[in-house]
């Protein structure tokens, strides 16, 4: 049974008293050899070949105390946040489930056999959230594999995708946004990027958004949801009965759909790394504490 507290952090003042032992029982050992008129059957303590010695030993236990430490800090802050950002998920969602009822009432459909390829991703700006942000760079170098034939191009938002491709698919790369993450998502932050998608002038043919959907605590699907655009939605034959709907009022409610599905998404995504960070320290510190156990192990096999 090793020491532990309520805490979860692992304390040993045992150990430090088992290494203190381990010294005495070597010197007594030494000055028993120095002593003995016969050194042949007299026993002493030598160090084994690929046994750490007893300061290698407090070094690493204090090393992984360390560590254990920080991964516990870590982990209550994700706590936090991860609170912050539940209470925040459950008011945002009806913005996108509106927005993909309209899309659906509208009946676009897209033609995946066109060239012109559209990607937004939404991942996050820092790591220690699991396979989240892996799991989208994977789907996009493969989308950019099975799709060799077509002009695709990506909106990135979370730093780590653009950190992690664009020394290889810097081509692709239409729009990034970093620093997304540290402060709560705002309908601004949609706006502005929505804004900036339908102002950029690609009229692309095909278009999906990428995010993490948040399902629990430890669960989180990666989503996809089709992305049309703005002269696909002004072609729409279920919109040619309304002749009140000039190009100007269809483009400012493209701007707001597009917006409210993508604040939908960031809160999704947020809710997603934070619950991912959170569950991904308490395994490190779980990892920490069966690491200083068996340092702890070690240590008494050496006093034996």
């Amino acid at each position: 049974m090793h020491p532990c507290c309520g805490d979860g952090l692992f304390h040993v003042p045992e150990i430090e008293a088992l290494l203190a032992h381990a010294s005495w029982v070597r010197d007594e050992h030494r000055s028993a050899a120095m002593l003995s008129r016969t050194a042949l059957f007299v026993p002493t303590c030598t160090q084994v070949r690929g046994m750490a010695t007893l300061k290698e030993i407090r070094n690493r236990l204090k090393s992984v105390k360390n560590v254990q430490k920080i991964t516990q800090s870590m982990k209550m802050v994700s706590a936090a946040k991860y609170a912050r950002a539940e209470r925040e998920l459950k008011p945002s969602r009806p913005y996108g489930t509106g927005a993909a009822a309209f899309y659906d009432k509208v009946d676009i459909e897209q033609d995946r056999e066109k060239p012109r390829h559209l990607l937004v991703t939404i991942g996050s700006d820092r790591g220690l959230c699991g396979a989240m942000n892996s799991n989208i760079n994977k789907l996009l170098k493969n989308y950019v594999k099975d799709n060799a034939d077509k002009e695709i191009k990506f909106v990135t938002l979370g730093d780590k995708a653009r950190q992690a491709l664009y020394k290889t698919h810097s081509e692709y790369f239409m729009m990034t946004y970093s620093n997304f993450g540290r402060q709560p998502a705002t309908f601004s932050d949609a706006a502005e990027v929505a804004e900036a998608v339908i102002n950029s002038g690609y009229e692309f043919d095909v278009g999906e958004i990428y995010f993490n959907e948040f399902k629990s605590v430890v669960s989180y699907n990666l989503r996809p949801l089709p992305l049309h655009s703005l002269e696909s939605v002004s072609e729409a034959d279920s919109l040619a009965v309304y002749d009140s709907l000039d190009a100007e009022v269809i483009r400012s409610y493209q701007e707001y759909q597009l917006a409210s599905v993508l604040y939908a998404c960031m809160k999704e995504t947020n809710c997603s790394e934070h619950s991912a960070r959170m569950t991904a320290m308490d395994s490190a510190t779980k990892n920490a504490g069966g690491k200083a156990l068996l340092t702890c192990r070690e240590t008494q096999c050496y006093c034996l």
